[in-house]
């Protein structure tokens, strides 16, 4: 296949956020250092139950191989919903509110707080290329409440945003609760930005009795050629007056271990909230993302009340429509025999309470 200007365009802005692989790189970039444990070998995090991330070769021949299947995605695709939320709430009731694509702001018992906030136009280390979102964020960064916490995954652009988590550090400075080693990549870029890193199986109290715990999840990180898995990863289990909520902002599926071990160490789950979407073509993609088949396993492993869909619908990471997570999804949780109002996924702007 040729490579024109516009393909290598494209292959590179389509790498950022779904492979780690940047527009840009450094040579120099500060990374953790820590004493080895059962998932650090000293200079690396990873995963004893999962695998390492895609090569750069298996990369370019995902993006330029025969038999590619792109489906495109239209330039805009707005939500008709938008949400302004109230200052805060009280009480034992928890309120959701879909920010998009991972991002979310959840609200209990008097704190406000964020997942993997992502105001940005881009998912990319530039602003003038890489994945863009196709629809506003459901709350405007104007109307957000105080800010008391944000928590962020793991490093990939489309979840860890520089951009964001400055503006939110000059707005509101919000504690920035992350896994081992991004804080650094925060602090090396906005010292303001006030970090605070975890290991897995850590549990960090937020205040007015919330808490979360860094779980294992099969992933990786990156956000440049030379510092792959030079930060750790994680799912959260937040600790709230409705019941826990098991938030999964990337994963992989596997044999669904990780998930039966978080209902085994940290059960009974209220909610879960598992990403649906960026995972085609399977062959690349089943390590790191899992379809919406591969989430209704995961919800019955985990064993939650109810789940949430996200990650899907704003950035084209991958090869899949704009459209395919939600047909797949029914489609998987009616063959599973799943009511589907039990993995509800919302639009930008729409907001449940429990």
């Amino acid at each position: 296949m040729k490579l024109t200007r516009r393909g290598v365009l494209g292959f590179l802005a389509g790498a950022v956020a779904a492979t780690g692989v940047p527009l840009v790189w450094t040579y120099r970039m500060k990374t953790y250092a820590g004493p080895v444990s059962d998932h650090f070998d000293g200079m690396r995090f990873f995963d004893p139950d999962g695998v390492p991330p895609r090569s750069l070769g298996e990369v370019l021949r995902w993006q330029f191989g025969p038999g590619r299947q792109r489906q495109p995605w239209p330039d805009w695709a707005p939500s008709p919903h938008v949400d302004t939320p109230p200052a805060r709430v009280s009480g034992d009731k928890v309120r959701l509110s879909f920010v998009g694509h991972a991002s979310w702001l959840i609200q209990t018992s008097g704190l406000n707080i964020l997942i993997d906030p992502m105001w940005s136009a881009r998912a990319s280390p530039v602003s003038w290329a890489g994945p863009k979102r196709c629809n506003d964020p459901g709350i405007a960064f104007e109307a957000l409440p105080g800010i008391d916490v944000a928590l962020v995954s793991h490093g990939h652009y489309d979840h860890l945003d520089i951009s964001t988590l400055s503006k939110l550090a000059a707005k509101f400075s919000p504690r920035v609760v992350t896994p081992l080693g991004n804080d650094v990549t925060m602090r090396s870029a906005d010292d303001t930005i006030r970090a605070e890193a975890f290991d897995w199986h850590d549990r960090i109290e937020l205040g007015n009795g919330i808490a979360v715990t860094m779980v294992p999840t099969r992933h990786w990180s990156a956000r440049g050629l030379f510092d792959r898995n030079k930060t750790l990863w994680a799912s959260f289990v937040l600790e709230t007056p409705a019941g826990k909520i098991y938030i999964v902002c990337d994963s992989g599926y596997g044999d669904g271990q990780h998930f039966r071990r978080v209902a085994q160490a940290q059960g009974p789950l209220r909610l879960a909230i598992l990403p649906i979407g960026a995972y085609e073509p399977r062959w690349f993609m089943r390590d790191q993302h899992m379809n919406p088949s591969d989430a209704v396993r995961a919800l019955a492993d985990g064993g939650a009340e109810q789940a949430l869909a996200h990650h899907h619908g704003t950035f084209q990471l991958t090869d899949e429509a704009i459209d395919a997570p939600l047909t797949a999804l029914h489609a998987a949780l009616d063959e599973a025999k799943v009511p589907r109002e039990r993995f509800v996924a919302l639009k930008p702007g729409q907001v449940l309470e429990i």
